[in-house]
């Protein structure tokens, strides 16, 4: 939302406050005229304002937590729009800030719950995976966030799945944000603005997902010069390059980042390493463009692409293509109009060599949608906001073609499309200067739409009867199924003290597309699968209360949140279920509902030398789905009851920086085997009907990193190097266990035919990804 003003008006003054070094606007930052108690503003996520007085002159007063404030004398005659104020960082801080979309006491005066923020600096200071800063990673040090395990980046929030989390990058959702099979995600650190996690009060305007929303933001380019920044890593590098476009209306960022780990391939003397492939890369841009004081036009698209091949015989590649537009524009000084229109597409191809079982498989979907909201601001304190959002998705048949003398069959499936229309309306006031209220509604209308094909089934239940016995064909544009559902959302604050408030909320979502997928950790080929006529949308209802304050002039935030959530229509796949190569799914699933609860607690100093939060979450995740456990409940893979992490970083001088994290969750939930059983003279597992009844030893590792700043010699060039080191202590941290029969109790000896072993036992395996992982990589600005 732009809050510049239209034309020069009697004691208004608008304009946008940036920080002096970078040129990047500065939100949440405040605007007072001097004097004048009362008369104040705060800047939007542009860093622009729009003020009122009684008088056309007076001082202006500029403040942001972290930076100097400034006084500006505007006489009668001065220029009153479109004016540009400079902060600079305070020097105490050493430019170690968090700039986010909010005011100081956002986190007591506000009515959001379940609500962080990290800025692309923070994730900066984070220590990495093989040197390589990752977004997803930071998520997961914050409270009511767990992971599937080791290696992976997939979000789980307050007991949903990953897929159940709508992640965006500036509107446009983005279907697997992970490279390297989830090591790494999809975003370059140095493209980032900031990322804001909801997993409490989602705000009306958004919806489609019943967990949370990771809405991420892309920088804008400098509009005063060209500049840029990069780093040269142990496994990619990368480099970012901003400035004005045409004028200091218009900008562009445009940055990209490789791996090279396939180049180091070609150097081994092994000609069976030689001639692998392994590499990822990711180009993005943005475009801003300003017409007079009233509109911004915003272009962002990103572009990614991986690829695993072996020896020519197996590849295995996946692609994300995502774009947006944005148009905001001012009405006048109360209402202001929001437009933006997305595309998203992911695809993925899988190929195997072979004369007799050779196979190429491929799969596509996207998502577009048009979003327009309406916001109205009647008083300092109110605001109103109204708008409508239609999506469309289409699910493209998976594609599986033989080799020509393959015995393999060409799978026949269809094609899915959902049209999904949205109206939601919002409104938030200041009732009293202790009780703040906020509610919200939205209203969606999903259908399943033609081309495609209904499945028949005797009673017309594909659960209990496999067996298709008619089909329906449906004409493009025609309706298969139709659902609609109501989602409320509520929340209020009540202000204790200055620094200390009480916040409670109710938040409902639908979700009318999920993945069917045999992994939690989320997979390149996972089968995403819209709503339809035996797969019904989840109903997601969350209800969460907490207690938050303020310490030392908002330096510290200190909150502790509780909350209980209730799914229904959940999917959960039966036993030995194949979904990749069926067009059936709905034979393949089970359908059921699941509840989860916790509390979760963060304490967090956002300035100085010394910055960081410790986070601790007690939780629980229980599914019941009948066909599965016996009906009984069970916990998921990714129900981790104890959950902490601590993330520290400290500036010891202008060059010198160090940053540490420590991380500690309770084990997965698993199923171990029970005993064992002998089939062919071969020792085979046996397992319970009791799902997730075991678990993983308890999970922990500490991460720590050094930054050296070079010398500043004032060169048109600045450097710096980073030191990491992953699981510093080198835990070792199990990836996965084989249960399988020990001889002569050495794990990798197999007896020959005819060879006896002197000795015979069944024993378990353990796999670890990672030990004591150091890595270096040269960070450099110019």
């Amino acid at each position: 939302m732009v809050n510049t003003v239209s034309g020069q008006q009697n004691g208004t003054v608008s304009g946008q406050v940036v920080d002096k070094a970078s040129g990047e606007p500065l939100p949440g930052a405040t605007v007072n005229w001097e004097g004048q108690a009362g008369k104040g503003t705060i800047t939007d996520e542009n860093g622009d304002f729009t003020l009122s007085s009684e008088t056309s002159s007076g001082t202006l007063l500029i403040r942001f937590l972290g930076y100097q404030s400034i006084a500006r004398d505007l006489k009668e005659k001065s220029k009153m729009e479109g004016l540009v104020f400079y902060l600079s960082p305070e020097e105490w801080t050493l430019e170690e800030v968090v700039v986010s979309e909010r005011k100081p006491d956002q986190n007591v005066a506000s009515t959001e719950m379940g609500k962080n923020v990290i800025s692309g600096q923070e994730l900066k200071r984070i220590p990495a995976l093989f040197g390589e800063v990752d977004l997803l990673r930071g998520i997961q040090l914050l409270p009511g966030v767990t992971t599937a395990g080791e290696g992976s980046t997939g979000l789980f929030v307050r007991g949903g799945s990953a897929d159940q989390n709508l992640i965006q990058i500036d509107g446009a959702p983005i279907y697997n944000p992970s490279h390297f099979f989830g090591f790494f995600s999809v975003f370059n650190p140095d493209a980032l603005s900031d990322v804001a996690l909801y997993k409490g009060t989602i705000p009306a305007e958004f919806g489609g997902r019943v967990s949370s929303l990771v809405d991420i933001s892309l920088k804008e380019g400098n509009t005063s010069k060209i500049q840029g920044e990069g780093g040269i890593g142990s496994i990619s590098s990368r480099l970012t390059v901003d400035g004005p476009l045409f004028s200091d209306n218009s900008s562009f960022i445009v940055s990209g980042r490789r791996t090279y780990a396939d180049l180091f391939l070609t150097f081994s003397g092994n000609e069976d390493i030689r001639d692998n492939q392994l590499y990822f890369y990711d180009l993005s841009g943005k475009f801003m463009w300003r017409k007079g004081p009233q509109n911004r036009f915003t272009l962002s698209s990103y572009y990614g692409s991986d690829f695993l091949g072996l020896r020519g015989q197996f590849g295995l590649g996946w692609k994300n293509w995502v774009n947006s537009f944005t148009w905001d524009r001012q009405i006048n000084d109360r209402n202001y109009l929001d437009v933006s229109a997305y595309y998203s597409r992911y695809q993925y191809l899988i190929s195997f060599s072979d004369e007799e079982n050779g196979f190429d498989w491929s799969n596509h979907f996207a998502e577009s949608g048009v979003k327009a909201a309406w916001t109205y601001i009647p008083g300092e304190n109110s605001e109103l906001k109204a708008g409508m959002h239609g999506q469309l998705y289409h699910f493209a048949p998976v594609n599986l073609q033989g080799s020509p003398d393959s015995g393999i069959e060409p799978l026949d499936s269809h094609p899915r499309t959902g049209l999904q229309f949205n109206l939601f309306l919002a409104g938030k006031t200041e009732v009293s200067d202790r009780l703040s209220l906020e509610a919200g509604l939205r209203w969606g209308n999903y259908q399943q739409i033609g081309n495609g094909i209904n499945y028949l089934y005797d009673n017309d239940d594909p659960q209990e009867n496999e067996q298709v016995i008619d089909t329906l064909e449906y004409r493009l544009g025609q309706r298969m199924q139709a659902y609609q559902g109501w989602e409320p959302r509520f929340s209020a604050r009540y202000r204790i003290a200055s620094g200390t408030s009480l916040k409670a909320g109710f938040n409902r979502n639908y979700q009318y597309i999920q993945v069917a997928s045999n992994s939690s950790a989320g997979l390149p080929i996972d089968r995403w699968v819209p709503a339809g006529r035996y797969i019904l949308p989840i109903r997601g209802d969350q209800v969460s209360a907490g207690l938050f304050q303020n310490l030392m002039d908002n330096r510290w935030e200190v909150s502790l949140e509780g909350y209980y959530r209730d799914f229904r229509n959940i999917v959960d796949l039966k036993q030995g279920a194949n979904v990749l190569f069926t067009d059936n799914i709905e034979t393949e699933i089970l359908t059921g509902n699941g509840w989860s609860y916790g509390m979760e607690f963060l304490l967090r100093k956002n300035v100085g030398k010394t910055s960081g939060w410790l986070s601790y979450t007690w939780s629980r995740v229980f599914r019941k789905i009948q066909g599965i456990n016996r009906g009984l409940p069970y916990p998921p893979r990714f129900d981790r009851p104890h959950d902490l992490s601590l993330v520290v970083s400290h500036q010891l001088n202008e060059r010198l920086s160090f940053s540490g994290t420590f991380i500690y969750t309770t084990g997965i939930a698993v199923t171990f085997p029970v005993g064992s059983y002998e089939v062919d003279d071969q020792r085979v597992p046996l397992y319970s009907e009791q799902r997730n009844r075991d678990r993983f030893p308890d999970y922990h590792r500490l991460d720590l990193s050094v930054t050296l700043k070079n010398k500043d010699k004032g060169k048109w060039w600045q450097g710096s190097w980073n030191f990491s080191v992953y699981n510093a202590y080198g835990r070792k941290n199990p990836f996965s266990y084989e249960f399988t029969t020990i001889y002569n109790n050495d794990i990798g000896f197999q007896p020959g035919p005819g060879e006896e072993a002197a000795s015979a036992r069944p024993g378990a395996v353990m796999t670890y990804l990672f030990s004591v992982l150091p890595s270096i990589t040269y960070n450099f600005k110019f």
